[in-house]
């Protein structure tokens, strides 16, 4: 048997792709561990029992990590990667070197924005994997910006040569061994790259604990349901949009139910009624199992998620990658996207209508969901590890 260990930053939507992996692993047999600066996220994500090995590193909402709600484009992009991605890296690196040392695992498994284990491992000759839980840097994302790309490849440099082996090249987003994209073609679109260590596995959904107390009974069956939410990083820049989500929802009330995730409390406690609920926290999966439709910012999780149910989409990115996972369900057809700074009741009142009652993205949503369910999840990026640790020996 093999051991493998999963570097993360201390992100929800970061860890629960791996989650599935990790436990698919453990049951064939192998030991796998983890790093992360927040081990009570992962224990809470992938179960109390989970070894997971501390080290330091900004979580979200401490000193230093925290960003303003009104950053967009290439501002929002510095702030991430010079106060968050590239101080996160450097902070980790001392306890994945610990970790390794301790663990001795056969291959790492570093996350796409977690650089720390990539070039760890590179420094100490280990096999690595990536796992993308975005695929909106394989689309061309900075064509068109080489500026941008520039700045990022003398960042990334500087950062290797710090922590990495200063002769290696490799970009610690993306391993050369074993790249793990948790999406498909059908979604990113014509520029997905094609490689032999390039995998599409789709998203991994299993082995995730749900929330428990969501009140079921409260759902109507005789009316369309549409889940809102802005993740688990947006609750600082979501009260206007909410707001207008609530509206355009609740004139629809006679045949639309809403339920919003609204872990800020940014809404207002509605009143009794049966058209609308928030609530800090939902049953993402259990509850796209019953959704119509989706109003999301475009994080890649929620729309992978919402799509693997063949859930149609109204997108309204904010930041990051958000943007390009938005043109994504655009361009496969399986949503409408609204300016999330901009848009009002009005606006997202007919985007919803086209999403609910026009057949075209429904379908198109159902042609993704076809493409993940085959691609295999956790299933086939299990199988993958597998396969490198094989050959690592």
């Amino acid at each position: 048997m093999s051991a493998f260990l999963f570097v993360v930053p201390p992100l929800t939507g970061h860890i629960n792709p791996a989650v599935g992996v990790a436990a698919r692993l453990t049951a064939h047999g192998h030991r796998v561990a983890w790093v992360c600066a927040d081990p009570a996220l992962v224990r809470r994500l992938a179960g109390a029992d989970t070894e997971v090995f501390g080290c330091a590193g900004a979580v979200p909402g401490t000193a230093g990590a925290v960003r303003p709600p009104d950053l967009r484009g290439a501002e929002a992009l510095r702030f991430l990667w010079e106060w968050y991605l590239l101080p996160l890296a450097d902070a980790m690196a001392p306890g994945v070197h610990a970790a390794v040392a301790e663990f001795r695992p056969d291959v790492v498994v570093s996350d796409q924005q977690a650089f720390a284990g990539a070039l760890v491992a590179e420094r100490r000759g280990l096999p690595w994997a990536t796992a993308a839980t975005t695929s909106a840097e394989f689309t061309g994302a900075y064509d068109g910006l080489p500026k941008v790309a520039e700045w990022l490849h003398r960042r990334l440099a500087e950062l290797r040569a710090r922590i990495g082996d200063p002769s290696a090249g490799a970009d610690p987003r993306a391993s050369p061994h074993l790249l793990l994209v948790f999406s498909t073609p059908e979604l990113v679109g014509p520029q997905a790259p094609l490689a032999p260590h390039i995998h599409y596995v789709g998203p991994s959904l299993a082995g995730r604990p749900a929330p428990s107390g969501f009140p079921w009974e409260w759902l109507d069956h005789g009316r369309a349901k549409v889940l809102v939410t802005l993740g688990t990083a947006n609750a600082d820049a979501g009260g206007r949009f909410l707001g207008e989500c609530l509206v355009a929802l609740r004139e629809r009330a006679d045949r639309v139910q809403a339920v919003f995730a609204d872990p800020g409390g940014t809404l207002p406690v509605p009143p009794a009624g049966k058209d609308v609920l928030a609530l800090p926290s939902v049953p993402q999966l259990a509850l796209l199992a019953r959704a119509d439709a989706v109003v999301c910012h475009a994080g890649h999780n929620t729309v992978c998620e919402a799509l693997w149910h063949g859930v149609p989409l109204v997108v309204a990115p904010i930041r990051d990658d958000q943007p390009v996972v938005a043109g994504q369900v655009v361009d496969c057809g399986a949503g409408v996207r609204v300016r999330f700074g901009r848009v009002t009741a009005p606006r997202l009142g007919e985007a919803l209508d086209t999403v609910l009652h026009d057949p075209a993205p429904r379908a198109a949503a159902a042609r993704v969901r076809t493409a993940f369910r085959a691609a295999g999840g956790a299933r086939a990026a299990a199988a993958h590890l597998e396969r490198l640790a094989g050959e690592s020996r």
